[in-house]
């Protein structure tokens, strides 16, 4: 079984992602782990090869790839548009407040000056990647109704959002 974990940025996708990965002995991918190094080997932070991806489609297709490519057997994938291109047993989104994901980037060490220029990349990488996968898959990121579940991390912590997504889960892969 796939099950994908998307959602806004900061919004907890590695964080659910690697627990429930774990808790079903499942093996984790993440789009953002692959988006990261391909930043860092090209020298620059995220959120400028977020806008560079804006202008290079190629960026993009070669996550997609990559996915595709590892996501087999029983896994747990975590990236906002992997319900779109696997085929997932159950489909997960989260969202979560700009001041909860902003406090979020700040406790793991992402450095900003003040807390306003944190709340602004947060937003600003949702703003980016919004318009290209508009612009390049024709999926827009505000239409929940593709997923089975949509989970408000700032409501929940991660041992009640393991818990829902454990349950619907099972509730699923029972039904086969």
């Amino acid at each position: 079984m796939i099950i994908t974990v998307g959602g806004q940025a900061a919004s907890g996708k590695t964080t659910l992602a690697k627990v429930l990965a774990e808790k079903l002995s499942f093996k984790h991918l993440s789009a953002g782990v692959i988006m990261r190094e391909m930043a860092k080997e090209r020298n620059v932070s995220l959120i400028e090869f977020s806008k560079y991806a804006e202008e290079h489609p190629e960026v993009d297709r070669e996550i997609d790839e990559r996915q595709k490519k590892l996501a087999r057997g029983d896994c747990v994938v975590d990236g906002r548009l992997s319900r779109h291109f696997l085929n997932p047993g159950l489909s997960i989104w989260l969202i979560a407040a700009a001041e909860v994901r902003t406090q979020r980037v700040l406790r793991r060490g992402e450095r900003y000056r003040t807390v306003g220029d944190a709340r602004k990349d947060v937003i600003t990488r949702d703003e980016s990647e919004r318009k290209r996968y508009m612009r390049y898959y024709k999926i827009d990121l505000g239409d929940l109704s593709v997923y089975d579940l949509v989970i408000n991390t700032g409501r929940f912590d991660i041992k009640q959002m393991t818990a829902i997504a454990l349950a619907a889960a099972t509730t699923l892969k029972d039904r086969k």
